[in-house]
């Protein structure tokens, strides 16, 4: 079922012209719990992905060996889902709880050296005819995206490594029966469940702090006393949930520059992944078709995924999309 995203509750560009310039489109992806194959646009999907081609792995030293395992996350999310759909007022029956405590944090592949290889975790999968707007490369229609499933990388040893991958879905030939997975995860909200998504194309503005300080005094002072909410923040200018192109929500850092290291570009989000589709604050862009049951089970977090901060977007060169990504966690 397609997803549509309500208008606006006030036409900001009507109140502040300035604004129409500035408007960028963005997909909202509105991810939803299902069965995704290998030719459907998904997060935490099966990939496309070519039998006779290596698949990507972390190289990065960091510890490997503290984690939780793959598999238990996995099947502890297909407890608790099947717990709760069953029983919503307690969810898991005795036998499941004692499964579940067994699943813990601990040192479960001690052999694994700190650089060994580990398979990176599939993230996504984005067709070009389902969102069209992403900077496609040549003839190139199909992005695949990963990740780590440790957060220990870069100069804070808090950051995650991110794998981009461009391809010509023609080209795959004989394609991968199973994709590898790490043994170890560092955080079980790295590990996206299985959506299938429901593209749609909306209209995003610059966040409120990236503004010129006259504009974001008179935006300020249009959307009223501070208890009532800014509604050009929650609004009016970037939507919650995964997404693709748009603008970056500065929410929790405030804006810092963000240029390419090989050609000092300014990098252009590609796919922002969040913990959740909306929050308390950002109801309004809960689509129609959802909003009968926006409080029910996993309705705003379907994916389970809270990278970084909560929210990760990762950005690219428009000039090269090959050059270094930038990430920002928010």
């Amino acid at each position: 079922m397609p997803r549509t995203t309500p208008p606006r509750p006030v036409d900001v560009e009507a109140a502040f012209p300035e604004l129409v310039t500035m408007r960028r489109t963005a997909t909202r992806l509105h991810p939803q719990r299902g069965v995704p194959t290998a030719h459907n646009s998904s997060v935490g999907g099966p990939l496309l992905w070519p039998r006779a081609e290596p698949w990507p792995v972390c190289t990065i030293p960091h510890k490997r060996t503290s984690g939780y395992r793959y598999t238990e996350v996995t099947r502890k999310r297909e407890i608790l889902d099947r717990a709760w759909r069953r029983d919503p007022r307690s969810g898991p029956n005795a036998e499941e709880r004692e499964e579940l405590a067994g699943f813990k944090r601990a040192r479960h592949p001690p052999h694994l050296a700190d650089s060994a290889p580990i398979p990176l975790l599939a993230v996504a999968q984005l067709y070009r005819r389902d969102v069209p707007d992403l900077p496609w490369p040549g003839e190139d229609d199909l992005l695949q995206v990963f990740w780590c499933g440790f957060e220990r990388h870069g100069d804070t040893r808090h950051e995650p490594y991110v794998h981009l991958r461009w391809r010509r879905a023609g080209d795959v030939g004989t394609p991968l029966a199973e994709q590898p997975a790490p043994e170890v995860v560092g955080r079980e909200e790295l590990v996206p469940n299985p959506c299938v998504l429901h593209p749609e194309e909306i209209v995003e503005h610059p966040y409120l702090m990236t503004l010129d300080p006259e504009l974001q005094d008179r935006i300020a002072a249009w959307a009223g006393p501070e208890d009532e909410g800014d509604r050009y923040i929650s609004d009016l200018s970037t939507a919650p949930g995964w997404k693709t192109g748009g603008y970056i929500a500065w929410n929790l850092t405030g804006p810092r520059p963000l240029v390419c290291s090989d050609c000092g570009a300014e990098l252009a989000p590609l796919l922002t992944a969040d913990q959740c589709e909306w929050d308390p604050s950002t109801t309004s862009w809960i689509p129609f078709e959802e909003q009968q049951d926006s409080d029910a089970l996993w309705a705003n977090d379907p994916t389970e995924v809270s990278p970084g901060r909560g929210r990760l977007t990762i950005a690219v060169c428009p000039r090269d999309l090959h050059h270094p990504l930038g990430l920002v966690s928010q």
